[in-house]
């Protein structure tokens, strides 16, 4: 019984040193590119809340796979590990929601209206929190154009979005993305959550369902912790340590 606590506990402490050896990594591989005005994010008190948003879920799976794979429950894997990444750097950050479901309001009856509720009450979430930096969690997928992959971070145009979105984007450059790097864009005004939440957002596509071989990928727990490590060390790289990153009750 000693033997298999002292090897259970030698694994947790080799990779709780795997994770910080990679996560160091991956910031000092970006750390070329400046830190952000952080003034921009913060409330009056200078606490800042973390949101991760992990996209879809419940009846809305988002995209599928050919191989039957839901994009939702992928957003909420990655989201889930973005989230144990952060507490463990001393950060507390809140989500819109932990399982698999749809937080639309009592009434919704058809799948539209569900929808349409799930994505508004997303935004009344962000919007009651004096200062906030939005991670949105989701899949690409693109079934014409099979042979495409790779993460690309797309940002709202809150102030610090772009700039914000840029820093991730060179996390997911190096970590993920080497050989098919991609530049992070402004995204569309008709993403109703990224257009109507009024702090800076970044939606983060991890990848594309529509490639078989990326898909697979997506499934693993290594590739989503590395997403996480890369997202995280995007994140905290453009916001300085004296920042609380707390959880203020909504005003």
């Amino acid at each position: 019984m000693f033997c298999v606590l002292r090897k259970g506990h030698l694994a947790l402490a080799l990779g709780a040193l795997v994770f910080f050896v990679l996560f160091i990594f991956i910031l000092w591989r970006g750390a070329a590119q400046p830190a952000l005005e952080t003034s921009m994010f913060l409330a009056e008190d200078g606490s800042l809340t973390i949101i991760i948003d992990p996209g879809h879920g419940g009846e809305d799976g988002g995209a599928v796979a050919a191989d039957g794979t839901v994009e939702s429950q992928i957003n909420l894997e990655v989201a889930q590990r973005l989230q144990e990444i952060l507490v463990f750097l001393g950060r507390e950050p809140v989500m819109t929601r932990d399982s698999d479901i749809s937080i639309y309001s009592e009434g919704a009856s058809t799948l539209r209206e569900k929808k349409v509720s799930d994505i508004r009450n997303r935004v009344e979430f962000v919007n009651s929190y004096p200062s906030a930096i939005l991670l949105s969690i989701h899949q690409n997928s693109l079934p014409q154009a099979k042979s495409v992959h790779g993460a690309q971070a797309f940002c709202n145009q809150a102030e610090g979005g772009e700039a914000l979105a840029a820093v991730i984007q060179d996390r997911l450059n190096q970590a993920v993305n080497l050989g098919n790097e991609k530049d992070a864009k402004v995204i569309d005004s008709s993403v109703y959550l990224m257009s109507h939440i009024q702090c800076a957002g970044v939606l983060v596509e991890c990848g594309f369902l529509s490639n078989a071989e990326e898909t697979a990928l997506l499934k693993t727990g290594e590739h989503q912790t590395l997403l996480a490590i890369s997202v995280a060390a995007g994140l905290l790289s453009g916001i300085t340590a004296n920042v609380s990153a707390g959880t203020p009750s909504p005003g």
